[in-house]
């Protein structure tokens, strides 16, 4: 089993007033030459953004990209023609392929908006550009993960163009679980959104994550009650 740590202090910030910002990998003005990215997994950034700012229209192409609010809610339009919002509680799916514009805001003008941004490299490139939004009421399990995001439209949540799968997980303290790899020779990034859980032997308190890799199953254990998400991609 191979591990690499990340604590959440070591991350790249940019604080601009607006926007507070954590990277996981290097992103925007923040570049580490050996946090490039995890696989597939290509950007990992922590936002808050202030109540009514956000980001105007701006261009993608060929990246798979999540949306995952942790509270508020998120504005959305988009060249394909969507315009709505993504509240705490769903997630949204964006493949860029051929190309998209899009902006995101702060939908409140008096709350502050908190959210997880996702890029993982596509298998294919150039695909029709394509949005996705759901619920993930329907998919949550308590003390249990659940899958959000897989290769395949007709499997629980969400598809990407991309052999990846992301869980979420709602635990209590003291909860111990165990996550078998579809692909033993994918790699897994597991992240503490809140709380303290203990992988594989390393303790990890909010906002840390641990890529591990050379394994077909990882096993964690809480120490507080904690929310987890996992995301298995490959390791290219």
């Amino acid at each position: 089993m191979k591990t690499i740590l990340h604590k959440a202090a070591t991350r790249g910030h940019a604080n601009h007033g607006w926007l507070n910002t954590h990277h996981t990998f290097s992103f925007a003005n923040y570049y580490n030459p050996e946090r490039i990215h995890f696989g597939a997994l290509r950007v990992l950034n922590d936002d808050w953004i202030a109540g009514g700012e956000g980001f105007g229209m701006h261009p993608h192409d060929n990246m798979e990209i999540i949306t995952i609010p942790m509270k508020g809610v998120v504005e959305h339009k988009d060249s394909m023609g969507n315009h709505g919002t993504i509240s705490a509680g769903e997630i949204q799916v964006m493949s860029a392929g051929t190309g998209i514009f899009h902006s995101e805001f702060n939908h409140e003008k008096e709350i502050s908006l908190e959210l997880f941004q996702i890029w993982v490299i596509p298998n294919k490139r150039n695909v029709n550009p394509r949005y996705e939004q759901i619920s993930i009421a329907d998919l949550a399990k308590k003390n249990e993960l659940y899958q959000i995001v897989s290769p395949n439209p007709d499997d629980q949540g969400m598809w990407i163009h991309q052999q990846a799968w992301f869980h979420l997980g709602d635990l209590s303290a003291g909860r111990e679980g165990s996550y078998q790899l579809k692909n033993p020779n994918s790699g897994v990034y597991f992240l503490v959104i809140e709380g303290d859980v203990t992988v594989e032997g390393v303790q990890l308190n909010r906002r840390d994550g641990i890529g591990i890799s050379e394994t077909s199953s990882i096993s964690f254990k809480t120490t507080s009650d904690s929310k987890v998400l996992l995301m298995e991609v490959p390791l290219i």
